[in-house]
């Protein structure tokens, strides 16, 4: 393999703050929201059905507008990252891959990701494309920019529906990461099984597959 595209939320980064800033923007516990994400994940729903539960015909591209405008917007630091993920991308770089970052993150969380000064080739989020998973558009700028042929490039997430699915349409190879609640909601699930090249339980594993 010789370059690796990582998607982001519960990949590389723990959803716990976003959630969290959530339920205290709309004055609510915090299990609460948690227990809604769970059952919009459950239910093969986008996670933001959970707000829309909580205030119905919520516009939450307004509402993220107005948490902005508050000072209570967006933020990344170090205590977000999953452990594995400074040395796994570190390994893998120094094994010569290239290293890509690519989700569905607005253009702040891409700046806030740079800002990490992480060990990788690139950043770039569906905000800045201007296009988002799982469309093949996406995909499509993702095999632009991993520089190298499909079947020598890896998307590694965890979500079925929007990584590993459409990554493998896109004739990428997939590693399936057991992380995050749709990680290990369908972890097991035949299709998801079938359509993986790899199935993980930790980024560092990785250096091992390219290694082999």
């Amino acid at each position: 393999m010789e370059t690796i595209v990582f998607d982001v939320g519960e990949t590389l980064i723990r959803d716990d703050r976003y959630w969290a800033s959530w339920a205290d923007w709309l004055g609510i516990p915090r299990h609460t929201i948690s227990a809604l994400v769970g059952a919009a994940t459950a239910q093969d729903k986008d996670s933001a059905e959970a707000l829309r539960l909580i205030k119905p015909g919520m516009d939450v591209g307004e509402a993220y507008r107005a948490r902005e405008v508050a000072g209570r917007g967006e933020h990344l630091d170090e205590s977000d990252l999953y452990p594995d993920v400074r040395p796994a991308l570190a390994g893998l770089r120094a094994l010569g891959v290239r290293v890509v970052l690519a989700g569905n993150q607005t253009v702040k969380a891409g700046e806030l990701l740079r800002g990490l000064d992480l060990p990788v080739d690139l950043v770039a989020t569906s905000g800045e494309w201007g296009v988002a998973k799982p469309s093949p558009e996406f995909f499509g700028r993702v095999v632009e920019v991993a520089r190298t042929a499909p079947e020598r490039t890896v998307y590694v997430g965890d979500h079925p529906a929007y990584d590993l699915f459409p990554a493998r349409r896109a004739g990428l190879r997939t590693a399936h990461l057991r992380r995050g609640p749709w990680g290990y909601l369908w972890a097991d699930d035949p299709e998801v099984v079938a359509a993986a090249d790899w199935r993980i339980d930790g980024l560092t594993q990785l250096t091992s597959i390219v290694a082999d």
